[in-house]
């Protein structure tokens, strides 16, 4: 996609010119065509320019406001794929009809079910029973599982510009090895919920960074869930991205600031013009 570029007084010129009801129509007409949003305020690190502030002089100034990134982090399900999972099904086979409804509370933290969490201190013998059930439900999303629509076309463009890409999933890694098998793609390192602690915690990201040798500020954790995906970014220092298809997150001004995503977007393909818009994408270093 080419993104023309006005300079700030054209713009202000052409505004002035147009009655208000054409300047609605420019108004959704543009939120229709980009689709992303900035979740909140821009993040601390990026400096985006505004309507009242100057426009740059030249292209290395314009540059010189975008983050840099060399790497990209992907959840799996909901994000690299198409829902599958009934995870309300699961978790009630799970904890019973009572034990889902004490758990289950819509709150300003993120709210939902951790059920990971909850089951580790069980005993053993529920525990292992709680597991079991929760790879039948698995089992039964495998046999549904299909690519998310604009994921093949996004890694290929990251593959083109020689950006890392990897991926943290809850889910066990057999259905990470199918995945990668069943579409042809593959994301190093992929952690499953073998690699202890999991998601929220930012053991996992913070490993990647460490495997790829790049700061926690140079990646960007992509995924569907504020209390998973978008907490593990945060608390690991990383740019996070909230991919919400269904609009579940229609706003997010009273979720906890460690639960507000520094974008939001409504596909993937939408990722592709976040990272033109907003990056300075960064290639691998060569090693001799």
């Amino acid at each position: 996609m080419r993104v023309e570029v006005f300079t700030l007084s054209a713009l202000r010129l052409m505004l002035l010119l147009l009655p208000p009801p054409r300047l609605i129509c420019i108004a959704r007409w543009f939120s229709f065509r980009t689709g992303l949003s900035l979740a909140f305020s821009p993040p601390r690190r990026l400096r985006f320019s505004s309507m009242s502030s100057s426009a740059p002089d030249d292209g290395a100034a314009a540059s010189a406001k975008k983050g840099r990134l060399r790497g990209l982090v992907f959840d799996m399900d909901g994000t690299l794929t198409v829902p599958a999972i009934d995870f309300g099904a699961m978790y009630r086979a799970v904890l019973g009809e009572e034990g889902y409804a004490a758990l289950r509370s819509p709150s300003a933290t993120g709210g939902g079910v951790d059920i990971l969490h909850h089951i580790e201190s069980w005993p053993t013998a529920e525990k292992q029973r709680a597991y079991e059930t929760i790879a039948h439900f698995e089992r039964q999303g495998l046999d549904r599982l299909q690519i998310m629509p604009g994921a093949l076309e996004l890694c290929k463009f990251l593959d083109s510009r020689e950006i890392r890409r990897g991926l943290i999933t809850r889910n066990v890694k057999a259905s990470v090895d199918i995945f990668h098998q069943r579409f042809g793609m593959e994301f190093v390192p992929a952690l499953s919920r073998e690699f202890r602690p999991y998601k929220p915690d930012p053991a996992p990201l913070l490993h990647i960074c460490s495997v790829w040798d790049i700061p926690p500020g140079e990646v960007m954790m992509i995924g569907d869930s504020l209390r998973d995906d978008v907490a593990c970014g945060k608390r690991a220092g990383a740019f996070t991205c909230l991919l919400d298809e269904t609009g579940r997150y229609d706003s997010l001004v009273s979720y906890a600031d460690d639960l507000k995503p520094d974008f939001k977007v409504s596909s993937l393909s939408q990722v592709l013009l976040l990272l033109e818009n907003h990056f300075e994408l960064m290639p691998r270093l060569q090693t001799a």
